[in-house]
């Protein structure tokens, strides 16, 4: 792979969440852009996995741009639910990603299994990223922390689901947790340390 660091790239998506998430664990001094301030639009995700879809967006934003691209996918798999929402995370969320009613539509999918809530309900989050060169070379790497649904949603930090995830080993959401230290554990750090040598 290339041995020359990468000081400005794309980040290939339109969640604002996972925007600040990415630019805080790249080194300051990486120029990023967005597609929302470039206006560009996200592809369709049609890929069958998170490696897929993040492929997808890389190779599409790098294509739009003409420069190095790094994209993001990723979700909840819930094992009761077999594995949904998994890749239609976002989706779960609908056009306007309200997580809210993502979140509500998981009680509700949950509450269909008669869920015996003294168990633990055991679920994972999955991050896969993708560096996409314009000369089409590219690098994946994937991240998973594993864990349990909250009773209820707690906290008010992060994004997406984090209110719901509780990752092994402790007592409290994502939702709830200061970023310094989710940010030490989650599974987009867990994958951006296999990729963190490019820049």
């Amino acid at each position: 792979m290339r041995k020359k660091k990468i000081n400005k790239l794309v980040l290939g998506t339109n969640n604002q969440g996972k925007v600040r998430e990415i630019r805080k664990l790249l080194p300051k001094k990486i120029v990023t852009y967005t597609p929302k301030r470039l206006k560009i639009k996200s592809p369709k995700e049609t890929g069958s996995s998170f490696l897929k879809n993040s492929m997808i967006k890389a190779k599409y934003f790098s294509e739009k741009t003409k420069e190095i691209c790094l994209a993001d996918d990723s979700g909840l798999e819930i094992d009761i639910l077999g594995n949904r929402p998994g890749i239609y995370s976002a989706r779960w969320a609908g056009n306007n990603l309200n997580f809210k009613k993502a979140i509500n539509k998981v009680f509700k999918e949950l509450n269909k299994k008669n869920v015996d809530w003294n168990k633990k309900i055991k679920c994972r989050f999955i991050c896969a990223l993708t560096i996409y060169w314009p000369n089409k070379k590219y690098y994946q790497s994937q991240g998973i922390v594993k864990g349990i649904i909250s009773t209820k949603p707690k906290g008010k930090n992060g994004f997406g689901y984090d209110p719901i995830f509780i990752p092994n080993g402790y007592k409290i959401t994502f939702g709830q947790m200061l970023f310094s230290k989710k940010s030490k554990i989650d599974h987009r750090y867990i994958a951006f340390k296999k990729i963190k040598r490019f820049f």
